[in-house]
């Protein structure tokens, strides 16, 4: 991607900072600049009302048929034997994940600025995809808080039995948050975004989000549809705050028909893509 206007190939430690954190966040807040930019909206509609539409069924079906019968099988909520699957939860617990995503932006605000051979461009994209990364689960993890105190629905078992249906909207307690599940909300959404910058991590990261959001059904903390809405307020999150970093050219890249591909940036005089979920 193009350097940012007006600032020189060859400077100190303080302006190489200023590229690698306050301009992404400036440009983050200004119009597109992009002429694309609106077959990438429509595009991105599209993806979102087809996985919207099919999400939204799956979680009716599960809700009206299967998940009674699912809790029904798991093992006692505090089997002592679970205690691997206790702490292999945590690796999606939202608090811990955007931590470490903080920890990734000042780390590449600090660090990446010593990186004496890398161009400006380069300390831009970076910047740019390490904010995405944070910002793809936050904002996601944000609407999911909204519509756990919306929907109140009570958590497994809560009341005493195998209920599928049991609400209380506007509850806000935390054994009537259940839908969507956090963990496959922040999961999800890390899959994602990590893959849409790193397309070959494609297949691990989805693989931890279905271990994470597996590890939630065997512990009693969520019914199958829970995690199911998780996983799509998560990846509907994270795609739409990718199409907002495409539009402002920041990470990103909207290329033929609407498809947005990550920015490597230019290094050594070569500006590389590479295809994106």
């Amino acid at each position: 991607m193009s350097e940012p206007v007006g600032m020189p190939t060859s400077d100190g430690y303080g302006t190489r900072l200023l590229a690698t954190t306050w301009q992404p966040l400036v440009r983050l807040l200004r119009p597109p600049q992009v002429r694309p930019a609106a077959e990438g909206a429509r595009r991105m509609w599209r993806q979102l009302l087809l996985l919207d539409g099919i999400g939204i069924v799956l979680v009716l079906v599960l809700m009206v048929g299967f998940d009674a019968t699912e809790i029904g099988l798991m093992p006692p909520r505090g089997t002592p034997s679970l205690w691997w699957v206790r702490i292999l939860t945590d690796f999606g617990k939202d608090d811990y994940v955007l931590i470490l995503l903080g920890a990734a932006v000042v780390a590449a605000a600090v660090i990446a600025p010593l990186w004496s051979h890398a161009s400006r461009a380069r300390l831009f994209t970076l910047g740019a995809q390490v904010q995405y990364l944070f910002l793809a689960v936050l904002v996601p993890l944000g609407c999911t808080q909204v519509l756990k105190w919306v929907i109140g629905r009570g958590r497994p078992f809560v009341g005493g039995k195998a209920n599928a249906f049991n609400f209380q909207p506007f509850n806000g307690t935390e054994a009537y948050s259940s839908l969507p599940s956090s963990h496959a909300v922040t999961s999800f959404a890390l899959a994602f975004a990590v893959a849409a910058v790193w397309p070959r991590l494609t297949v691990p990261m989805y693989l931890y989000a279905i271990a994470i959001a597996a590890t939630r059904l065997v512990l009693l903390a969520h019914h199958p549809s829970d995690v199911v809405a998780g996983a799509l307020v998560g990846v509907s999150g994270a795609l739409v705050v990718r199409y907002w970093f495409a539009a402002r050219q920041l990470g990103f890249a909207i290329g033929p028909g609407g498809r947005i591909v990550p920015r490597m940036g230019r290094f050594k005089g070569v500006d590389s893509r590479a295809s994106a979920p």
